[in-house]
């Protein structure tokens, strides 16, 4: 009798059907270099359950790159976080150890990727506090758009952003973000694509020892010596401008040594000239009669990948300043203001209009 029932159970238990746990696991299609990738999932394993979650490298062959442990919660649910700081772009997957469930998801793709190169910073890493930091460049592809930036100080709290910021036909941008204290604030750059990059602006007061490069400067220098300068931050991106008033007779004017840089230079008659004779051993020199006109400057570094501080200096000079717009000589038709063009727009229609008058007034019958 007893065999008879114990038989009976076993049959039962045999029919009965097996309960399988599942995995489901959720990931990013694709995340950029230095940020992390955020990896969650639902099980019916039981809360306090470790998981094994693994990151590897997808290339000809599968490389174990991290792996983390997450623990089931109470609503059955499990998140971890790798940190992909240093990692090569490319394919990645993140896998959890399967179950013998086939409906279970327990494998993502994932592609990283760096877009930190597309961002060309034409100030200066280290500036002077002020209470403001000055941020200007150029991202690559982002002619006439936008880059929504974000600004964190030491401690991590947001102190600006994220804002908008608009770019011009060059893809440059130039603006200022209010900054509490000193110290080393994070700006990062994201776009309708997603995250670009980031880079450090350290703030620091003179009494720090650091010397810190002013984005743009002018400084009469007075004595016997008459010699006027002026100094701006410049890139090929970004050239510094230059406005010059001249005095009267001999009228030099020359550059620090410190780059190769390439001089453009335009009097009151728009006559475009380029000097680049010295390299980087001496000054580009200018030397011109004055008669108290107007000159503007555009200096740049011959090389492309060369950002750095130049003084233009003059003797006989009444005047330098350093221009943080383009100067007319300089501009594009794409670069003239919405009036600008409005004006030359119109100038076509005035003139057929004043020739269509003359033409009425000749062909008018005479009485």
């Amino acid at each position: 009798m007893k065999t008879a029932v114990l038989l009976f159970l076993g049959l039962l238990l045999l029919s009965a059907p097996v309960l399988a746990y599942q995995i489901n696991i959720e990931a990013p299609d694709s995340v950029a270099v230095g940020k992390p990738l955020v990896v969650t999932g639902t099980t019916t394993f039981g809360t306090g359950t470790p998981i094994d979650v693994v990151l590897y490298y997808q290339l000809t062959t599968t490389t174990e790159i991290q792996r983390k442990i997450a623990y089931v919660l109470s609503d059955k649910s499990f998140r971890t976080v790798f940190d992909t700081t240093g990692l090569k772009t490319g394919s990645y997957k993140v896998e959890v150890p399967s179950t013998a469930n086939s409906d279970d998801v327990t494998m993502r793709m994932v592609s990283i990727y760096d877009r930190s190169a597309d961002i060309h910073l034409d100030n200066p890493v280290t500036q002077e506090f002020t209470g403001k930091i000055y941020l200007s460049g150029d991202i690559r592809g982002l002619e006439n758009a936008g880059i929504q930036v974000e600004v964190i100080d030491p401690s991590g709290a947001v102190v600006f952003g994220p804002q908008y910021i608009h770019t011009d036909g060059k893809a440059h941008f130039a603006f200022e973000v209010t900054v509490p204290a000193p110290g080393s604030y994070e700006v990062s750059f994201t776009d309708a694509r997603g995250y670009v990059g980031s880079r450090t602006i350290t703030t620091m007061t003179s009494g720090s020892g650091v010397i810190a490069t002013p984005v743009q400067t002018a400084v009469t220098a007075g004595g016997s010596s008459g010699i006027v300068s002026a100094a701006a931050r410049s890139s090929r991106g970004s050239p510094a401008y230059f406005i010059v008033q001249a005095g009267s007779g001999p009228v030099t004017l020359y550059t620090s040594k410190t780059l190769d840089w390439v001089v453009e230079y335009s009097d009151d008659s728009g006559i475009l000239y380029t000097v680049n004779e010295q390299g980087d051993q001496n000054p580009e020199r200018v030397e011109i009669l004055g008669n108290g006109q107007t000159l503007y400057f555009k200096i740049y570094p011959y090389q492309y990948s060369v950002t750095g501080d130049v003084t233009l200096y003059g003797e006989n000079i009444g005047s330098i300043e350093a221009s943080r717009m383009t100067p007319a000589p300089f501009r594009s038709s794409g670069d003239m203001s919405a009036s600008e063009t409005q004006r030359a727009a119109l100038l076509p229609l005035l003139g057929a209009a004043a020739l269509a008058a003359v033409v009425l007034v000749r062909n008018r019958p005479r009485d």
